[in-house]
């Protein structure tokens, strides 16, 4: 069973650092789209990823096409908090790939037009500009995908 995290130019050490850590104890794989706005030498990446670095497997390009060019047969959904369906309104499977953007902007325009019948978001409150911190974000998504799925090879 394949799930996968896309993080499309991050740019907070601590949020890629943590989404690795729950990577990594969740079999599910950690996909980096540069430019990324850190060295992946950055101190504060690692400690939020702790120990489990080895863990996890992690796989960079240099474009968003890139990735889309190795895994065609991929089930993309792409986070933002311009979706009109919510996450749980999705079925998920194998070989699905969530597709979040970068802390202060999200997906780019060009993504996120080209793909708004897949795209998901999380409900919260509409008075406020700010959303739920990307690594908060991944980690509702990413457990209604393993909730649905029968949370596949973890105790």
């Amino acid at each position: 069973m394949a799930l996968n995290i896309v993080l499309v130019e991050p740019e907070i050490p601590h949020n890629t650092g943590s989404i690795a850590r729950t990577c990594a104890l969740t079999n599910v794989s950690l996909h980096l789209i540069r430019p990324l706005g850190f060295s992946v030498d950055d101190k504060h990446l690692k400690r939020a990823g702790l120990d489990y670095w080895h863990l996890v497997n992690i796989y960079y390009y240099d474009s968003f096409n890139q990735l889309l060019e190795k895994y065609p047969d991929g089930h993309f959904y792409y986070a933002t908090t311009k979706a009109s369906k919510n996450y749980t309104e999705f079925e998920y499977k194998d070989n699905t790939f969530f597709v979040f953007g970068k802390e202060t902007k999200g997906l780019p325009k060009e993504i996120l037009e080209e793909n708004l019948d897949r795209a998901i978001r999380i409900p919260m409150k509409k008075d406020i500009a700010r959303s739920l911190n990307l690594a908060n974000s991944v980690n509702i998504i990413i457990f209604e995908a393993l909730r649905q799925l029968s949370f596949p090879n973890l105790d």
